[in-house]
């Protein structure tokens, strides 16, 4: 009997409920994505770790072998590389009491120098994000994928300003030189002005 329970639950998700909360769906490079993953158990279960995993997606072009026409051809691939990885910041092993519900705060920073969010006609660069619950000898139990539109910075435009100055010359009264009307002492003779 007990052969048959470890068998069992070599083949079923841990029965409770995973759920990714993002406190926002958009955020800039080189800032921070925070939110929660909750777990609510329906039975007694020890976890032993928790993930909060982010991918990137790109569509990229790729020689793939075509058995009918032997011979490679060009074609569209989706490729999944994940960025993150994040499961030492969750939790360590926990146990659960039936029925228990936890929230465990995420706060993963988008590094400012990775790919933002796009779509051309040749690639596509999609961020996703799932939670995963991972129990000792069982599959893992996951929340549904969530899609994080990553954008570049704005960067705030910088406005020269010049400032351009009219300089009415005036003479002076004592040696007729020319000087600036906003001096009070003549450049030339060093006479005092008068106003």
């Amino acid at each position: 009997m007990d052969f048959l329970k470890k068998f069992t639950n070599k083949i079923t998700v841990p029965e409770a409920t995973v759920q990714l909360k993002l406190s926002t769906y958009s955020v800039s490079l080189g800032e921070n994505l925070q939110g929660t993953l909750s777990v609510a158990s329906e039975k007694t279960l020890t976890q032993q770790k928790y993930d909060a995993k982010l991918y990137e997606q790109a569509k990229v072009l790729k020689n793939v072998y075509d058995s009918a026409l032997k011979t490679s051809i060009p074609k569209m691939i989706d490729e999944t590389a994940i960025l993150f990885n994040i499961k030492p910041l969750l939790s360590g092993p926990t146990h659960f009491a039936n029925g228990e519900n936890r929230d465990f705060p995420i706060n993963i920073n988008i590094p400012a120098g990775s790919t933002p969010t796009s779509q051309n006609i040749d690639r596509r660069v999609t961020w996703t994000m799932k939670g995963v619950l991972a129990v000792d000898g069982r599959p893992d139990r996951t929340s549904q994928t969530s899609e994080i539109q990553v954008i570049a910075p704005t960067m705030q435009p910088t406005i020269q300003r010049e400032v351009i100055r009219t300089v009415v010359m005036i003479p002076c009264k004592y040696c007729q030189g020319l000087m600036d009307q906003t001096l009070t002492v003549c450049p030339n003779c060093g006479a005092k002005r008068t106003i």
